[in-house]
């Protein structure tokens, strides 16, 4: 058995009387039932993820995977695909967007290179090149399934060594130049809805240049017939190698019952990947925002998901998740840190 499949094997359903007794307790506290809405949901998830009553997410990592796209060769990036090296530098110099808010969030920022097409070397670099990056799904399969299974075990070895350091909460996100186009091709797959409904404009492509993107999508899914219920063939044939790594996060971290919040449509496609894999990981997800890329709300309902936040942001690296690891400590702190109304002493009742 390899890794992949011990893992997914490892992955079940969240623990309910856990859940119940989150919910009994939260109705108890200083404050109307229900009051706090989705904070109160999310601390009744994170109880059924961790099977504990007071859950803990105080020590946060986030995973940025970078991984490059052949299909840029065909013209669907506003941006040459050389800028996937010079941001994956950005990040370990601390100057991204990501690195201010993960250091805001008190979350210390995991450095992937799973399928960079260049070298590329750095102190805290984690070096785990599959490929110097995918094919170009226009003309055939963007990797071979041997190729998109080593990048899932990649991420799940990734966030294992994480939680072995004592990681209790994961957000992902990524880099890759083309990676919008992988992410359409992976979603129009994995539902019924047209092209003209799910891709957008990606780095900041004119409306010729979407058209011509649509078209390249059109063309991949053509050539490749990735396979529906096959989330191996999905990734395979129109997917990238951050995405697999990206998808074996989510994976592993179900594994060892512990939550990973998903970012914007890239890391929505990995989501669907994984949730292709072994349809019990979505209990282990939590949503972050919602991305202006028409498609990333189709994917919050296609894993039956509600963004918590919607701030207009399309810039990727995971940042809506590090974002909404704020939220998701505070959930966990309401449940923590209020007093019952009995430990209060206050009465509720004539």
């Amino acid at each position: 058995m390899n890794l992949l499949e011990s893992t997914v094997n490892n992955i079940t359903e969240l623990n309910r009387a856990q859940m119940r007794q989150a919910q009994k307790r939260l109705d108890s506290l200083t404050k109307p039932p229900g009051s706090l809405g989705k904070l109160e949901e999310i601390a009744v998830q994170l109880a059924g993820i961790s099977g504990e009553l007071l859950p803990q997410v105080d020590n946060k990592y986030h995973v940025v995977m970078a991984g490059d796209h052949g299909v840029v060769e065909e013209g669907v990036s506003a941006f040459p695909q050389q800028v996937t090296t010079q941001m994956v530098y950005n990040f370990l110099n601390g100057g991204a967007a990501v690195n201010v808010l993960a250091e805001q969030a008190g979350a210390e920022v995991a450095i992937v290179d799973i399928g960079v097409a260049q070298e590329i070397e750095g102190e805290n670099l984690l070096n785990r090149k599959v490929k110097y990056g995918t094919d170009n799904l226009a003309v055939g399969p963007a990797m071979t399934r041997e190729e998109a299974i080593s990048s899932l075990e990649v991420g799940i070895e990734v966030v294992e060594d994480l939680i072995k350091q004592g990681a209790n909460l994961i957000g992902t996100g990524e880099m890759g130049i083309g990676n919008t186009t992988s992410s359409s091709a992976i979603l129009a797959t994995s539902t019924d809805l047209s092209l003209e409904q799910i891709v957008g404009y990606g780095t900041g492509i004119d409306e010729a240049g979407l058209e011509k993107k649509k078209k390249v999508i059109a063309q991949a899914l053509e050539v490749n017939q990735p396979q529906v219920n096959d989330g191996l063939d999905i990734l395979a044939k129109v997917g990238g190698l951050e995405i697999g790594g990206m998808a074996g996060v989510m994976l592993g971290a179900a594994a060892h019952r512990v939550p990973v919040i998903i970012d914007g449509l890239i890391s929505g496609a990995a989501a669907l990947i994984a949730h292709k894999i072994e349809p019990q990981v979505s209990n282990y997800l939590l949503p972050s925002h919602q991305s202006v890329e028409p498609g990333h709300i189709k994917i919050y309902e296609a894993l039956d998901l509600e963004p918590l936040l919607d701030l207009e942001m399309r810039l990727g690296e995971g940042t809506g998740a590090v974002l909404s690891m704020n939220l998701v400590e505070a959930a966990a702190n309401i449940i923590n840190g209020m007093a019952t109304f009995s430990e209060a002493g206050i009465t509720v009742e004539d």
